[in-house]
């Protein structure tokens, strides 16, 4: 049986490079992509730290890029040979919610590197639902940026739309817009918010290096570890002391989410894109009490993908700094140290 180089999941704390059984069409409607480029991201360090709970032995990473090497019998949106990019989560784009644009809860949905489905952090990776999940890439992209389409992008521009969707009657350049986490995903969502044109944008964290690529985006940095108290006093100055019209949280802590509750206005919405365990930080009441607008959830990422690769085209110019750390697969288990030790920005694998 051929076999391919992977990075395999042990338990917290515990990857390693191995020699694997290359996957196969299990399915009519499955295909085969060679992966040329593969992304770490934010939420899989929920499961690297063993914040998030699962069995060990699975293939990790679900960005990634790549070449289509076989096709199931039944695929027709592509061929062998053409480059492809996939969302994070496959889709069979026929069901209830999939006609609904709300593709991250297909009925038939899958993640990429987890127990239920091998990742991409490999040479080859199966693509399941691959006509309702793949997408063709685009020539007026770069290589290198294509694959932050797979999902951060696309999931800070849904943040970002769901917050102003959230309060349809807010002219969007009156909004003061406030984004709580700058890593990857928030400084795209910072990105995506800068294209919708509020009058000001808030940007939130506690790392100077992330804060000051959020100033570079166009957004005024705020650290809430330096001063917390300022932060809010600044929030409230640029509102006329209400608070923000709009915020989106992309950290999955219970404190971002409670800062997000703090620095709203009555009537403002949340967007709440972060990986949340089971605690909400504020009750009932007080929610009742602000008369917040409240959403959480996946990014359809193929529901909002040729939106989001609209306004990516326009600025991916201003991505450089994402890719710092580019290295081979065979050195995952160093990346991942990197990553998780907040040393660099992002890292993207070459295979």
């Amino acid at each position: 049986m051929p076999t391919m180089k992977a990075v395999v999941f042990h338990g917290p704390f515990k990857i390693s490079v191995q020699d694997v059984p290359r996957p196969t069409l299990q399915d009519d409607q499955d295909i085969i992509v060679k992966v040329q480029s593969t992304a770490l991201c934010g939420s899989e360090l929920h499961t690297y730290r063993g914040r998030e709970k699962c069995d060990p032995g699975f293939i990790m990473g679900h960005e990634f890029v790549g070449v289509v090497a076989e096709v199931g019998a039944s695929v027709t949106s592509v061929r062998i040979g053409d480059k492809v990019v996939t969302p994070f989560t496959v889709s069979c784009g026929d069901c209830f919610y999939c006609r609904d644009g709300h593709t991250s809860r297909c009925t038939g949905s899958q993640l990429f590197g987890s127990p239920d489905l091998n990742g991409g952090q490999a040479e080859f990776v199966r693509v399941p639902l691959a006509d309702g999940s793949v997408m063709k890439a685009p020539e007026t992209i770069s290589d290198q940026t294509l694959v932050l389409m797979a999902d951060i992008f696309p999931t800070g521009y849904y943040g970002v739309r769901s917050a102003i969707e959230l309060c349809p009657k807010v002219k969007i350049h009156d909004a003061v817009m406030v984004i709580i986490g700058c890593g990857p995903v928030g400084l795209c969502a910072i990105a995506a918010a800068s294209h919708f044109g509020p009058r000001h944008i808030f940007a939130i964290d506690s790392v100077h290096s992330r804060l000051e690529l959020a100033r570079g985006l166009g957004a005024e940095p705020l650290n809430f570890l330096d001063d917390r108290e300022g932060m809010l006093t600044r929030i409230k100055a640029a509102t006329g002391g209400r608070g923000a019209d709009m915020v989106v949280e992309v950290v999955g802590q219970p404190a971002a989410l409670k800062t997000a509750y703090d620095v709203v206005r009555p009537f403002g919405s949340i967007s709440s894109i972060g990986v949340h365990g089971s605690e909400i930080p504020f009750s009932g009441e007080e929610g009742y009490d602000k008369n917040i607008r409240l959403q959480m959830g996946r990014c359809p990422v193929r529901g909002v993908f040729a939106e989001a690769l609209a306004v990516l085209e326009s600025k991916q110019h201003a991505f450089g700094f994402m890719f710092d750390k580019v290295m081979p697969l065979s050195e995952a288990v160093e990346g991942y140290d990197l990553f998780d030790k907040l040393k660099v920005q992002k890292v993207v694998f070459k295979v």
